[in-house]
């Protein structure tokens, strides 16, 4: 399963439409999950609401600014490789206050799309279209480049 810890509600329909449809997609090829949280005004309780959704089992990567970069390819080659020794997958999006250092160390792989900083719901978006690019990869399906 593929679970994806978000913090903060989408409220702009055109970006609600953006997560569903690549949710959707992915959902053909693997179950995938999304944990909607409310987001607080410290990372202490932000914290404490994460870590009750992540199981110790999960190889868990954590989107931060401070990752590492890779390409469509490279990330597609992640997922494969992990699925292979972890039946899941947990992709932690911090608010805008980030992630506590807890949930950092916690974390298996720290990924970071850009060293630029994009609105949350937007995020989302770009990291479910970047799912779905890797299982088409993985499948040798052709997907627009």
């Amino acid at each position: 399963m593929i679970k994806i810890i978000c913090l903060g509600k989408i409220k702009e329909k055109y970006l609600t439409d953006l997560i569903n449809d690549y949710q959707t997609r992915i959902s053909r090829y693997h179950k995938i999950e999304i944990i909607e949280l409310k987001d607080e005004d410290n990372l202490l309780k932000e914290e404490q609401k994460i870590m009750s959704f992540i199981n110790n089992k999960d190889f868990l990567i954590t989107l931060e600014i401070e990752g590492k970069e890779c390409t469509s390819t490279e990330f597609a080659s992640l997922i494969k490789n992990t699925f292979i020794t972890h039946s899941n997958i947990t992709f932690v999006i911090g608010s805008s206050l980030g992630l506590s250092e807890n949930i950092k160390k916690k974390g298996n792989f720290a990924l970071s799309f850009s060293k630029m900083t994009y609105p949350h719901g937007l995020f989302r978006g770009i990291l479910l279209e970047q799912i779905y690019r890797s299982f088409k990869i993985n499948n040798n399906e052709t997907y627009h480049k």
